[in-house]
């Protein structure tokens, strides 16, 4: 959603790398540039103002005149700015110190709320929770038979007394509703409201009963964050009209200009709380300030992507395989599927490479990945038998040929995969298997890439070669605190990766 905002951005900061000193004109230029890409990127324009104003001052003052690198202090301080701006900290929710926990949801019809409700339960039910949703839609059509049915995607029970389709009175359902979670232990009540098409005075009496009801610990306003400065004038309706105490931003993985995201919370003062990020129910995301400053000015959100990871990757896995290595056992194309179906959990291959420090300079080549790759890869490995999975040194023209037409490949595929699978094998011995091979320092395994090249290539690839006193992997650096975004070499990517991406 960021992607144009952040690439003005980045193009301004670059028109500044090199000076000694900054000139007055030089930061009334950056300013504007800052300015015209937030309008260009939909904000509101209040919140323009406020942020080039606030950055004008601080870009005048001695932090900046002061610094040995006047460029990357300017960045510094528009990052601190854009963390303000989103929020400043995370805000969790607010849990009940008597159980259950009521949160409402509120919003126009088709901001996603139903299935908003079944991605909260399911964020909700992986901290340990027992989370109950309550059809409190009534209006929609057919809006209580989809609550039930994204519950049991969820694996998250429902409760839904009336059919709904304008049957049913929301306010008796929400407050039994409560009644109904304190007698089947349930800690977390969601309730899902109906919505409208616009705001008008009997969506606002409907919802303003039914807070009052359930006396909720948390409303929270689902917005589209697809529709721009209706979102921020929306969102200022509801919270004069019944108020809300935090925000959800849903299709944030859209193609919009990122305006709502930018513009809410400054002119509404409430604080986002959660973005959904994709159409199945585990894309979604704790909202994070800082994170997605940094996503916007191309630093890399590393933390988000080893969150992933950790969810992705089952710990007794990584521990089995790590002592597996550590033994001296091979490391076999059983692990090798094994660890590239974990991968396939965390999302797109774009996507991860995405959160990487820098990566925005590569974005043509992260709309190019293909992600049938690694299933071409799964359906070569599912092909051989148990003996040649654990065994690859078997493999000889007639098995390879009969690998290919299993799996639908060319013989050549077959080829490419086996020595790149040897180069994985070589990277778990040299990690020990403490970490995914090709992409250190994270949990679990990933292909490997095709054969690197001789000489300079392969120094560059070695562990621990990079810049002195910097790690040679892009995460690690992010954790090391550059303090700035900086692009990526294609060297220090998975040699499968990189392949993907030429």
């Amino acid at each position: 959603m960021f992607a144009s905002l952040a690439d003005r951005l980045s193009t301004t900061f670059r028109g500044l790398r090199g000076k000694g000193r900054l000139s007055e004109q030089d930061i009334d230029a950056t300013v504007r540039e800052i300015r015209t890409a937030l309008l260009e990127a939909d904000v509101a324009l209040p919140v323009v103002r406020n942020f080039t104003d606030a950055i004008r001052e601080r870009a005048r003052g001695a932090e900046v005149s002061g610094a040995l690198n006047p460029a990357q202090q300017v960045v510094k301080i528009v990052h601190e700015q854009l963390v303000e701006i989103l929020g400043g900290d995370t805000r969790p929710l607010r849990m009940a110190k008597t159980a259950p926990t009521v949160i409402v949801l509120s919003g126009l019809q088709g901001s996603g709320k139903t299935t908003l409700a079944g991605k909260l339960g399911l964020h909700l039910r992986g901290l340990g929770h027992t989370p109950l949703l309550v059809a409190a839609d009534l209006q929609r059509p057919n809006a209580v038979d989809q609550l039930r049915i994204v519950g049991e995607q969820a694996g998250v029970a429902v409760y839904a007394p009336e059919p709904g389709n304008g049957v049913g009175d929301p306010v008796r359902v929400a407050r039994e509703a409560r009644r109904f979670a304190s007698e089947k232990l349930h800690d977390v009540v969601v309730v899902d409201t109906a919505g409208r098409l616009a705001v008008d005075e009997e969506l606002m009496t409907e919802l303003s009963h039914v807070i009052a009801a359930v006396e909720p610990d948390d409303v929270l306003f689902v917005v589209d964050s697809m529709i721009g400065q209706d979102a921020v004038t929306t969102a200022r309706e509801f919270a004069e009209r019944v108020g809300f105490d935090g925000v959800v931003l849903t299709k944030l993985d859209g193609d919009a200009r990122g305006g709502a995201a930018l513009s809410i919370r400054g002119v509404t003062g409430r604080p986002i709380l959660f973005a959904s990020v994709g159409e199945k129910l585990d894309d979604f995301e704790v909202f994070h300030p800082d994170r997605m400053a940094n996503r916007i000015l191309d630093m890399g959100d590393v933390l988000t992507l080893i969150e992933q990871a950790e969810r992705a990757f089952d710990a007794e896995q990584a521990e089995r395989m790590a002592r597996k290595v550590s033994q001296g056992e091979n490391f076999t194309l059983e692990d090798f599927l094994e660890q590239m179906q974990s991968i396939k959990k965390m999302g797109s291959l774009g996507k991860i490479l995405g959160m990487l420090p820098g990566m925005g300079e590569m974005k043509a080549q992260l709309d190019s990945v293909d992600n049938r790759e690694l299933d071409r890869v799964s359906a070569i490995i599912q092909s051989m038998t148990p003996a040649e999975r654990r065994n690859p040194k078997i493999l000889n023209g007639s098995r390879r040929s009969r690998i290919a037409r299993g799996s639908g490949t060319s013989v050549s595929d077959v080829n490419g995969l086996i020595d790149r699978f040897g180069q994985a094998q070589k990277m778990m011995r040299q990690m020990g298997g403490s970490g995914m091979p090709g992409l250190p320092g994270l949990p679990g395994g990933m292909p490997g890439g095709g054969k690197k090249s001789k000489g300079r290539q392969a120094k560059q690839d070695k562990p621990g070669k990079g810049a002195k006193g910097r790690s040679g992997n892009p995460a690690k650096r992010a954790l090391q605190g550059q303090g700035g975004a900086e692009s990526v070499d294609m060297g220090s990517l998975p040699p499968d990766l990189k392949r993907l991406l030429q």
